[in-house]
């Protein structure tokens, strides 16, 4: 199923969402004084477009209005996060009272600006144990200094998807789980064809869709940040290490201008024209969507799932990932606090909620419960995912001041080092890093 809210190049997002998160200072939700069994209406933002997407959203609403029958909600889909930065600006009873993103990258930036307000007194007041209720990695992202301005709705994880029968067909027996091993198995599974490719065995290039320097520097388990706050990036080994060993596996496989020129005939990431459907690239680094995208579009292969390698020196932590997912939160400005609580409680928290809206659109729930409800629909190829999202050392990229800014200052770099114009990684580590904390120094 299409999901054309997932952006790799995630440079647009992150600048509404600043935008956004600057502009709006209202207060937080400790004030909160409306009466949530008044009869009332909320309006509810959110930016899924897709149709099974979209009926999803609308059943678990309906199914909220039937368990509240005083609050309406007025549900609008398809809304770009510059769409809700207009509105929020703009303030006003069509503004929305609650929202839906899918940055959470920003979530310092929402919680440090008051964009959103604190969800901790609601929690605390409907007797709720966030740390007994979510997984403590989706706690992390959506929260800021103690700020728990978001709550997470449904969970992304991310692992390697991969064509079975091209791994038969080269003689591999099982998915690698090293990094060394995965190199192997990608060059064995590449097929050049004079400048370009019939197939290559990953598509290394931070380019690649869902291939992201913070994707594979969690594999890493690296720190960003050091106990002052300051940029990590160049006192920790693992940045270093993550893109030296990508840069040899773009060498391995041809070179970065003969991978890009064969990236550049790939077709859309939500479309059936995707490469991995196409038999063009062998594995893919991507969700937990790709597999049931992939049989929707009638591949003719049979697909394995698993988590993506590890370095060698870290191979008893195989089996962990990179975590993200949607966020929920209440607008600072909504005069209806107590009746937006009631939805973003029911939606996040509602277990049924939870795993009714992950069965209708193949992602991995976001409470502790969900993950463990009879009623989760597992196929063997999502199991993975719920596995990496359970996996003690998952991580996710912490949330900062200046919301997901420092992760594209990092990415900036990444793209420099991989088409060679950083030969010293070392050296542009600690300028990154240098910048990174100017940034946050003027963001706070």
């Amino acid at each position: 199923m299409p999901r054309t809210r997932r952006l790799t190049a995630a440079a647009t997002a992150v600048a509404a969402l600043s935008v956004l998160a600057t502009a709006c200072t209202g207060q937080s939700g400790t004030a909160a004084s409306d009466d949530p069994n008044q009869e009332v209406t909320l309006n509810f933002w959110h930016g899924w477009s897709a149709p099974s997407e979209a009926k999803a959203i609308e059943e678990n609403i309906a199914r909220f209005e039937k368990a509240h029958p005083n609050i309406k909600v007025k549900v609008t889909g398809n809304m770009t996060d510059d769409k809700i930065n207009q509105a929020l600006r703009a303030g006003g009873d069509k503004a929305p009272d609650v929202v839906s993103s899918f940055t959470t990258d920003s979530v310092g930036k929402f919680c440090n600006s008051g964009a959103f307000s604190d969800l901790n007194p609601f929690l605390r007041k409907a007797g709720i144990d966030k740390a007994k209720v979510f997984p403590k990695t989706l706690l992390d992202y959506t929260q800021f200094n103690g700020n728990q301005c978001t709550l997470p709705l449904l969970n992304d994880a991310y692992g390697l998807v991969y064509n079975k029968d091209a791994f038969k067909a080269a003689g591999i027996t099982e998915p690698p789980r090293t990094w060394s091993q995965f190199v192997e198995v990608a060059q064995k599974l590449t097929k050049p064809d004079g400048d370009s490719y019939t197939q290559v065995g990953i598509m290394p290039t931070y380019h690649g869709y869902e291939t992201t320097p913070a994707r594979l520097a969690a594999q890493w388990s690296p720190k960003y940040f050091d106990a002052d706050g300051k940029s990590n990036l160049a006192k920790d080994p693992a940045f270093a290490s993550m893109l030296t060993a990508q840069k040899d596996l773009v060498a391995k496989l041809g070179g970065y201008e003969k991978l890009e020129k064969f990236r550049n005939t790939f077709g859309d990431e939500w479309s059936a024209e995707h490469p991995f459907h196409k038999g063009q690239v062998a594995m893919q680094i991507d969700g937990e969507w790709r597999a049931a995208m992939a049989k929707e579009a009638g591949v003719a292969f049979e697909i394995g799932t698993a988590p993506l390698p590890v370095p060698d020196d870290q191979a008893a932590d195989y089996g962990k990932g990179y975590l993200s997912g949607t966020i929920m939160g209440i607008a600072s400005g909504s005069k209806k606090q107590n009746a937006s609580w009631e939805l973003v409680k029911y939606m996040t928290t509602d277990t049924e909620a939870v795993v009714a809206f992950a069965n209708a659109i193949h992602n991995v729930p976001s409470t502790l419960a969900a993950l463990e409800s009879p009623d989760l629909q597992v196929t063997p190829e999502f199991k993975t995912f719920l596995d990496i999202s359970r996996h003690p050392k998952s991580s996710t990229t912490p949330a900062q001041a200046d919301g997901g800014t420092y992760q594209l200052t990092f990415q900036d770099l990444a793209y420099a080092v991989e088409k060679g114009d950083v030969a010293d990684i070392p050296a542009g580590l600690a300028k990154t890093g240098r910048q990174i904390d100017t940034d946050i120094a003027k963001a706070k």
